[in-house]
């Protein structure tokens, strides 16, 4: 009997401990590490979300790039880190989808990680330099067939989804083009810009700039519907490529083994200052959309495209580094 109440109280005090710990938290600045270098869509989802969160929570909220390995990098430091809660991932699909199927040795699982909010969702656009001459995506698989080889397209890495669109793009069309891996999409878009590379995916916020100052043009849009932000340009299906059709997420994602009672707050935090209006406005504006989802929805979103990419990978004959 002693043992048992000594067992009971031992089991309130922790109970207590975690719903005060939830309530407490955070007591000091969190970091969200960013696997991809700045000036890219999971960069800005990071900065965007850290600068609208940092004042709802009473702390400051840090972005920490580390970019390279597909991810991996930022990958393992968060999945080593405390589970307290501070040291948050803030994911793009294509890392956490799309690389663990290119890696032979991998660094972390889907189950290193919990879900805690998604964050921004945008299709890809199909971006060329201005003095490439297509005005159409017809138009570029006309100039890629006519000139085999001497079309250079960007991506933020070996297996990211934009090299993966790339490579859907070559097989749907029977186009041979070359690509050019970056460690992110930041990178890779200087090389564009300085002409380096003609074309590439990926999705618009890190663009929009350029494309306003006609330096860029998009040819075509990913998603299902046209972007309200550039209402002038096809989807893929309407540019007569219907199976074209990736999109990607940026999410929030913690240490496995971090309190549920700190998920829920934190996940319950996000919604609450994604709900602005001018948050919202800003993701359109760049491109994307404000796109929250709980956990739950989040959990079941990762295992469905994962198993989806899965199929893509081996189809597409893709390998990583």
């Amino acid at each position: 009997m002693h043992m048992h109440r000594k067992h009971f109280i031992a089991l309130a005090a922790a109970l207590f401990a975690g719903g005060a710990w939830a309530q407490a938290y955070p007591t000091k600045p969190i970091t969200f590490v960013v696997p991809a270098a700045a000036g890219g869509t999971t960069d800005l989802s990071a900065r965007m979300l850290a600068q609208a969160l940092g004042p709802a929570l009473g702390q400051s909220v840090v972005v920490d790039n580390k970019a390279g390995g597909n991810g991996a990098i930022a990958a393992s430091i968060v999945k080593r880190a405390p589970a307290d809660g501070y040291t948050l991932l803030m994911q793009y699909s294509g890392y956490h989808v799309i690389s663990p199927h290119l890696t032979k040795a991998r660094q972390w699982e889907l189950a290193d990680f919990q879900p805690i909010a998604n964050v921004l969702s945008a299709p890809q656009i199909i971006v060329v330099r201005s003095d490439v001459p297509a005005k159409t995506l017809a138009e570029l698989v006309a100039y890629a067939k006519a000139n085999p080889g001497k079309l250079n397209y960007a991506s933020s890495g070996n297996g990211s989804l934009q090299h993966v669109t790339g490579a859907m793009l070559e097989q749907q069309a029977g186009i041979h083009m070359v690509h050019v891996p970056y460690k992110g999409t930041g990178p890779a878009l200087q090389d564009l810009l300085a002409g380096q590379v003609q074309l590439t995916f990926g999705t618009a916020p890190p663009f929009m700039q350029h494309i306003a100052s006609g330096k860029l043009r998009v040819l075509a849009v990913t998603g299902k519907e046209r972007l309200a932000s550039l209402p002038d340009v096809p989807t893929t299906a309407q540019a007569g490529y219907p199976k074209l059709t990736p999109d990607s997420w940026f999410a929030l994602f913690a240490p496995a083994a971090m309190p549920k009672d700190i998920a829920a707050k934190l996940s319950a935090d996000v919604q609450k200052v994604m709900a602005d209006p001018a948050f919202k406005q800003k993701a359109l504006e760049q491109g994307a959309t404000a796109d929250y989802q709980t956990p739950a929805q989040l959990d079941a979103k990762v295992k469905a495209d994962y198993a989806n990419w899965a199929t893509v990978v081996k189809t597409s004959k893709i390998e990583a580094d």
